[in-house]
């Protein structure tokens, strides 16, 4: 199935991977995900996919070695998450998982929620037996996080961890609770921000392309939760953080019908405006 995006080298990489792939009998199968597979890649995308290694030949299959062919190689490794992490002499990354064929196609269907391909054909570059595109056809329907269960999720974590950032501050930990504000808690209000904004496309990279997914006001309220790693800057940020975190599952709370533990709301308020 032919597909173009924006980005001739990352189709032109795509191509020369399902060549390699139908070439290579130890590989049962491959399936592209990420950006080219939602239509939106683009000259600064990745070429991430799932490498379904026949089970016998899984223990002596040399990874860098196969990606090699595709274009030389400036970098190599296994990454934090086991994923072999490459990237090529253009400066294009790549993340691919080396997975046994067996358990690992049967595994794909459990993405629901997670993953979604709406062209399934597309992102199997390469299917011996019929097993992974009968999968990846199951991820084909967008499925959005459900919303009261979900909101009512995000608004427990909210509280736990500003209340940990609200200790850190107090504590003098400047760069620890610049970490939690940014990496921990940003992320969570974000997807908040997106399910009251019916803007979930998304949902596990909430910060992507959020510049043209939510309001402007939105966008306002995240940036006065930004900062750099001072004292004062800090504080401030955090308890814009917090005002931002309590409007948003004020509003979570009147539609999803989510009971507020309004004395702790107050009780971590008073803590940050102490922690000063």
């Amino acid at each position: 199935m032919s597909v173009h995006s924006a980005c001739p080298a990352l189709d032109d990489r795509i191509t020369r991977l399902r060549q390699l792939a139908h070439a290579d009998s130890r590989l049962e199968g491959v399936l592209l995900y990420g950006s080219w597979t939602l239509g939106e890649a683009d000259a600064h995308s990745d070429i991430e996919a799932y490498l379904y290694i026949r089970d016998e030949h899984l223990a002596d299959f040399d990874g860098p070695a196969f990606l090699e062919q595709l274009a030389p190689l400036e970098l190599a490794y296994t990454n934090m998450y086991g994923i072999l992490a490459v990237v090529f002499d253009d400066l294009m990354r790549g993340e691919f998982h080396l997975t046994e064929a067996g358990a690992g196609i049967d595994e794909v269907p459990t993405w629901q929620g997670m993953v979604h391909l709406p062209r399934p054909e597309a992102a199997v570059l390469l299917d011996r037996t019929g097993r992974l595109t009968a999968a990846a056809r199951q991820l084909a329907g967008f499925r959005p996080p459900e919303p009261a269960a979900t909101a009512r999720q995000l608004t427990g974590e909210l509280a736990n961890w500003t209340l940990m950032l609200a200790h850190v501050l107090a504590r003098g930990e400047v760069a620890r609770a610049h970490a939690l504000l940014h990496t921990v808690i940003a992320p969570q209000q974000l997807q908040l921000c997106r399910l009251l904004r019916d803007s979930t496309a998304h949902w596990l990279t909430p910060s992507r392309a959020v510049e043209q997914d939510l309001p402007a006001a939105d966008l306002d309220r995240y940036t006065s939760t930004t900062a750099v790693a001072r004292q004062h800057d800090v504080h401030r940020a955090a308890r814009n953080s917090w005002h931002w975190s309590r409007d948003l599952v004020t509003e979570a709370a009147d539609r999803w019908t989510i009971h507020l533990p309004h004395g702790l709301h107050e009780r971590i308020s008073s803590l940050l405006n102490d922690s000063r």
